[in-house]
């Protein structure tokens, strides 16, 4: 069986993540996306709605699990028997870090990170940016799927009543 991993903080999943995952679906037999927990960052949606809302979004694939991690990925990769990492790459300066990470998780765990250029239309897009935007009152219904657009309006709604 053909196992992959895709990894992120997913706070909000975008449509940019969506594509690698779905590209990664139809290559694997099992794609898990690993929600990645850091302690350090608070953020907008707790990883457990995060979970949900992939959940969502990727149903229609049928052979992606959503999962979440505390710790080093590759620890993620040996516990589950994933031989290969899919990442996608914006920019230049994705691959500067990403080669960085990659190289450093297949010293420790042998595992393989495979990089798929992101789609054009989403080359400019991340989570932060989104949230940032949609903060201000910008319509970001497009970059993201609707069920987690749905999720962002209400979250921000609720954020400027506190």
């Amino acid at each position: 069986m053909r196992r992959a991993v895709c990894p992120g903080s997913f706070d909000p999943i975008t449509n940019g993540h969506l594509d690698i995952i779905a590209r990664a679906a139809r290559l694997y037999d099992v794609v898990h996306v690993a929600v990645m927990i850091n302690a350090s960052k608070q953020g907008l949606f707790t990883v457990e709605e995060r979970m949900e809302l992939i959940r969502r979004v990727t149903g229609e694939y049928g052979n992606v699990e959503v999962e979440s991690h505390h710790g080093l990925l590759v620890d993620f990769c040996k516990e589950r028997e994933i031989p290969a990492i899919v990442k996608g790459l914006r920019a230049v300066s994705d691959f500067d870090y990403e080669l960085q990470m990659a190289q450093m998780n297949n010293g420790l765990s042998g595992v393989e990170t495979l990089f798929v250029p992101t789609n054009p239309t989403y080359s400019f897009l991340s989570s932060s940016l989104v949230k940032e935007v949609a903060a201000w009152g910008g319509d970001v219904s497009h970059l993201l799927p609707a069920p987690v657009h749905e999720a962002l309006v209400e979250r921000l709604a609720k954020r400027r009543k506190a």
